[in-house]
């Protein structure tokens, strides 16, 4: 069984930055690309950024490219995200994901275990 844990989400002023952790239980979590995405309660969950088991290749949505990196620490089953020049529009709920389908999977149907979510707020 694979549990994902969130964490790191918060208040930021719009410009601000934000580190967002996510932390996995299983034996297996190195072997599997690892995923964000973001929702707001009116809209479909949105693919953020995608990374490989190996560290090699990540892959991250047109909105935050340039600002948001993805990362992971096999030994500590933890994948981050960090989010700089964050932007109102940044505001959402966000997720880690394990991927099914390796790094360039961007559609929530390609991922099979979910976080409960952190949410992250900007402020203008």
């Amino acid at each position: 069984q694979v549990q994902l844990v969130e964490s790191g989400g918060g208040l930021v002023q719009a410009g601000g930055s934000l580190r967002l952790s996510c932390a996995a239980t299983g034996r297996t979590f190195s072997s599997y690309a690892m995923g964000w995405f973001r929702q707001a309660p009116w809209k479909e969950r949105e693919f953020v950024a995608a990374i490989s088991w190996s560290v090699g290749s990540t892959y991250y949505a047109d909105s935050v490219k340039g600002r948001f990196t993805i990362s992971r620490d096999n030994a500590k089953n933890t994948v981050y995200l960090q989010m700089n020049s964050l932007k109102p529009a940044d505001a959402d709920v966000y997720y880690c994901a394990r991927s099914r389908y390796g790094p360039y999977a961007n559609t929530q149907d390609q991922y099979d275990y979910w976080g409960q979510g952190t949410p992250v707020t900007v402020s203008t």
